[in-house]
């Protein structure tokens, strides 16, 4: 096989890859649960939370932190899911460390 064609083939592959982690950066995935929703985008970062006004009570506190927590790993699982789905497009399946 053509050493400079691999290298090219491989560069493309790095420039989707890139464009497809920007837009999934960009993305933003939602999580709720029991009155709370969470968003995060692509890169795992907190964008937006909403609690109801009922879970703020002293008494609800608990609650609240694992509803907190429930919504948090949703949002984080789609945003995972998408982003093995997009990149396993391009990849087929290979894993590349740090991604």
């Amino acid at each position: 096989m053509d050493m400079k064609k691999l290298m090219q083939q491989a560069q493309q592959m790095q420039r989707k890859i890139g464009k497809i982690e920007q837009e999934l950066n960009e993305t933003v995935y939602e999580g709720s649960n029991n009155g709370v929703d969470v968003k995060v985008n692509g890169a795992m970062e907190i964008v937006g939370i909403s609690i109801e006004e009922d879970l703020l009570e002293k008494d609800n506190k608990e609650m609240l932190e694992d509803v907190l927590m429930l919504a948090i790993n949703s949002a984080i699982a789609k945003a995972n899911e998408d982003r093995d789905a997009k990149l396993g497009v391009i990849t087929q399946g290979v894993h590349f460390p740090g991604m």
